[in-house]
């Protein structure tokens, strides 16, 4: 079974900052989660959101 490696930097993770190596690979990736370079995808509606001023009739 191979050593898992930090997603940052490829060093062998760290118990305490798992998945991480570092307390500063575990930043990095928290800065770019919020910088929003890290994104899910995900699949706009065509019709656009629904309809709620309630004209129905």
């Amino acid at each position: 079974m191979s050593t898992p490696a930090c997603p940052i930097c490829g060093k062998p993770v760290e118990p305490r900052y798992r998945p991480f190596c570092s307390k500063r690979c575990a930043d990095v990736d928290l800065q770019r989660w919020l910088s929003g370079r890290y994104a899910v995808p995900a699949l706009e509606d065509e019709e656009g959101p629904a309809d709620s001023s309630g004209d129905e009739d």
